[in-house]
């Protein structure tokens, strides 16, 4: 389980690590890049420059990048358009951790944006108008739609235990998913904001299940598995940023609550379907 040295930040116990050799690993798989960049092929020449580069260059920035999380991202001024996310992340400390985001876990995978992750308690000191940039963590976290794969079972459980309450700023400089808007094979147009789902059916259909045949997961068992963890929830700012917003009805995930709620329990209170 998670070492809680303060509420909302980040840390994996000794005893989680101790688990690893005991649990089974979970699911994954490789993930080819989605679109392939326009440009010529790769000269000998230009090969033989990066491989000598390599052999005498530093890469400490991007040998960090040692935490692995497979997620979903819809763009806050388009919930519609939305797509599968590959972070690989840098713990920075105990409240921030940082992400390169890929369009899959192959060495010919594209850079698609970044993600900065910060606990609940560096978002409680940001500037009320730099809020609106950040997405809650919660519901990804619940429905079992965020996952860490290839590690033990029991220290993913503990690596989400870590997370809850957190929320990321994530931005998207290249659009590959299928029918993109900002030209495909080039990172064209501005960034986007990303946000997060926080009920069920935001997602579109196919989205998730698609991922989970491609890398051997189950979300549906991640979501049984994590419901012990329902009980850390605090209400998040922004959980209701995109309510209605999706052409189809959503269901409540319990504990995910928008901290604007009030009176609403901290499992999450019945609430109607939404169209």
């Amino acid at each position: 389980m998670p070492q809680r040295t303060r509420p909302g930040r980040f840390r994996i116990s000794p005893m989680a690590l101790l688990l690893l050799p005991l649990a089974a690993c979970t699911g994954s798989g490789a993930v080819g890049p989605t679109v392939q960049p326009a440009g010529g092929p790769e000269s000998a020449r230009t090969s033989a420059l990066a491989t000598a580069a390599s052999a005498v260059q530093r890469d400490a920035p991007t040998a960090n990048l040692d935490v692995y999380l497979v997620g979903f991202h819809p763009m806050k001024d388009d919930p519609s358009h939305q797509f599968e996310a590959h972070h690989f992340c840098h713990v920075a400390n105990e409240d921030l951790m940082q992400c390169a985001l890929f369009d899959g876990n192959t060495r010919s995978a594209n850079l698609t944006g970044i993600e900065y992750i910060i606990s609940e308690r560096l978002f409680g000191q940001l500037p009320r108008q730099e809020r609106q940039y950040w997405h809650p963590h919660n519901g990804e976290i619940l429905s079992g739609q965020l996952v860490a794969p290839g590690i033990p079972a029991a220290a993913e459980h503990a690596l989400m235990a870590s997370k809850m309450n957190s929320y990321g700023k994530t931005w998207h400089t290249w659009d590959v998913s299928a029918g993109g808007v900002q030209g495909g094979s080039l990172p064209l147009g501005p960034p986007r904001l990303a946000w997060s789902f926080s009920r069920e059916g935001e997602a579109r259909p196919g989205l998730v299940a698609a991922r989970d045949r491609r890398m051997g997961i189950d979300t549906v068992e991640r979501r049984r598995a994590r419901q012990d963890l329902v009980p850390l929830a605090h209400p998040q700012a922004g959980v209701d940023a995109l309510r209605g917003r999706f052409g189809r009805p959503t269901l409540p995930i319990p504990g995910v609550v928008d901290a604007g709620a009030g009176s609403l329990a901290r499992s999450g209170s019945p609430a109607s379907s939404e169209r």
